[in-house]
């Protein structure tokens, strides 16, 4: 394959870091990798989904078509660490390395667009809005699938923790799905001296987020990787109050459909019976938002033999554990086959955290060969589907 600039890879994953910006909002960074697509001689449509970049690479025969896809956007976390290119934007970062994954995407397309001797179509897509905003729904209502004709799709994601460049994919469920859970409890209130003339939900509250820690302990299937996490309580104002309202808040996790179905019939039996038990009233508001991320097979096994071919033997693991963390790339694996696969970033190190956090920081390192990898799926995918 041919070579990549890597330079000039590293220096565009830096100056993303240092300019953000949150879902859907994506505007200067749609259009320096638009820009960057131009330049290599590559087609271009922009406003997809939103803020979503599309980039087409048509071989000099005709043939299938499949895509490779990267994430934008950042979150809303102050950065702690002082870095040349820390984020000049205040409160918000890229705290998961949505801006590597762009510079792995326009890597691959520096490879592919350098050499056009194969049958068939690399689509390029950039999407919005990763971040609990569903920015790939938004794409594929916009389109993305249909007017691109696009048959298989294959992404890549960092994982601190795993060894620098290092390869994980596995066959089935690879992410969990993600849902949202706010619960209002509600009673007259009083004061603190009576606690007998109104239902407390404080008391009611308490005693909810203790019953839903059951579900994942006493419920369900104990095999079936699962958590339900109350992350937010808010009630009350001063001491001698017991107050008329509390706001909880909190997300489920699980790596199986039924279980995803299970948990929510459940969480929504404990808030009822919860709040009768204790006199208040209840208002649940379970929200389903990303699926279950599930490779397809044949496409996580291709994406192995690949990555292995790319970084030795040695360094991929083909059937990792599934973990619970959630990707809206499941809802392009919900139309499609494909296969999403995970690079190591390295250890977590106090000048690099874990994703999602103020110190975390892509490794520009693994930047090659995640290029290299995207690269080399397209074609092998490509290569199999003409077959």
């Amino acid at each position: 394959m041919s070579a990549l600039d890597v330079d000039g890879l590293r220096a565009l994953r830096r100056d993303l870091h240092a300019h953000p910006e949150l879902a859907f909002a994506e505007h200067r960074t749609a259009g320096i990798v638009a820009a960057q697509l131009h330049d290599l001689d590559i087609e271009v449509s922009s406003g997809i989904g939103g803020t979503g970049v599309v980039g087409v690479i048509r071989g000099n025969s005709p043939g299938p078509t499949v895509a490779l896809r990267a994430d934008m956007d950042a979150l809303p976390i102050t950065e702690e660490i002082a870095r040349d290119h820390k984020s000049t934007i205040e409160g918000v970062m890229h705290a998961c390395g949505h801006d590597g994954h762009c510079a792995m995407l326009v890597g691959a397309a520096q490879i592919l667009s350098a050499d056009r001797d194969f049958a068939g179509t690399v689509v390029l897509v950039f999407q919005p809005a990763e971040e609990g905003a569903a920015g790939a729904p938004a794409m594929i209502d916009d389109g993305v699938l249909d007017r691109f004709g696009i048959e298989e799709i294959y992404g890549i994601h960092n994982i601190p923790g795993i060894p620098a460049g290092d390869f994980a994919v596995r066959p089935g469920t690879q992410l969990a799905s993600f849902d949202d859970l706010d619960i209002v409890l509600t009673a007259p209130g009083g004061h603190a001296m009576a606690p007998h003339l109104t239902g407390d939900v404080i008391v009611a509250g308490s005693a909810l987020v203790t019953a839903l820690q059951t579900i994942v302990a006493r419920r369900l299937d104990p095999r079936v990787p699962a958590v339900v996490s109350i992350t937010q309580f808010n009630a009350g104002s001063t001491n001698n109050v017991i107050p008329p309202r509390a706001h909880l808040r909190g997300t489920a996790r699980c790596l199986d459909a039924h279980s995803r179905d299970e948990i929510e019939r459940l969480v929504t039996e404990i808030c009822t019976s919860v709040a009768a038990a204790h006199g208040v009233e209840v208002d649940l508001t379970y929200e389903r938002r990303y699926p279950c991320t599930v490779n397809d097979p044949e496409c996580a096994a291709r994406a192995a033999r690949v990555a292995a071919q790319v970084v030795g033997d040695g360094r991929v693991d083909p059937d990792c554990d599934g973990i619970l963390a959630a990707e809206d790339f499941a809802f392009f694996l919900q139309q499609i086959p494909g296969a999403y696969a995970f690079i190591g970033n390295g250890p977590v190190t106090e000048q690099s955290g874990p994703v999602h956090n103020p110190a975390y920081d892509f490794n520009d390192d693994i930047i090659e060969p995640g290029a290299r990898f995207l690269a080399a799926i397209a074609m092998r995918a490509l290569a199999d589907l003409v077959a």
